[in-house]
């Protein structure tokens, strides 16, 4: 009988160590359905407005929707403000996808700003289009956050408002001039070694 009792004791405190190493389930994430669409958010480029990256600018403005009832902001601590990938520059590329999961999310990447939230007033940025933003069309998202962080309302702009920005090739014209010219020297350089070697042949 206390060999039994022992084995049991035993088989608890595998039981019990093996649960303590296996990792812990990975909490769902925020779901943007679940949000209330609560800020009213603008940007300055007009839809189809081409931005230059490093060089062009667009003002976003956030507050709270005038149909929200008053309070309806207390928990609001502060605002995130990122720029989102539009549906045709997420097209054929995975690594760009929206998700209803906030935590799986890959259309929002770029953080332009996160601000403390005044109750009751209208939020500003005027954000200078990083020269890191690849060519394509997005629109711009804000989320209002609570004292944890974590995202309890959300506006946007909205897809089909989208405006375009042309990045950076990192290629430069005296880099291509420069190619150019090597290029040039090149069939030249060729050209110089054939007629020799036609010439020596030819003695």
């Amino acid at each position: 009988m206390a060999r039994r009792q022992g084995a049991v004791v035993v088989s608890l405190l595998a039981a019990v160590l093996l649960g303590a190493c296996l990792p812990a389930p990975a909490a769902a994430g925020v779901h943007l359905s679940t949000l209330p669409k609560a800020l009213d958010v603008t940007a300055s480029a007009k839809p189809g407005q081409v931005l230059h990256s490093g060089v062009d600018k667009v003002t976003v403005t956030w507050s709270l929707n005038t149909t929200e009832p008053a309070g309806a902001d207390a928990a609001y601590k502060s605002v995130q403000v990122k720029l989102c990938y539009a549906p045709v520059s997420q097209k054929d590329r995975g690594w760009r996808k929206s998700d209803d999961d906030l935590s799986k999310d890959k259309a929002c990447q770029f953080k332009l700003t996160q601000q403390a939230y005044a109750a009751g007033a209208r939020g500003s940025f005027e954000y200078t289009v990083a020269r890191d933003i690849p060519t394509g069309s997005y629109y711009v998202r804000a989320y209002a956050l609570d004292a944890s962080g974590t995202q309890v309302a959300y506006g946007q702009t909205g897809p089909a408002a989208a405006f375009d920005v042309a990045g950076i090739t990192g290629i430069h014209a005296s880099i291509k001039v420069a190619a150019g010219v090597f290029s040039a020297f090149s069939v030249a350089a060729l050209a110089f070694f054939f007629v020799v070697e036609n010439r020596k042949k030819n003695k």
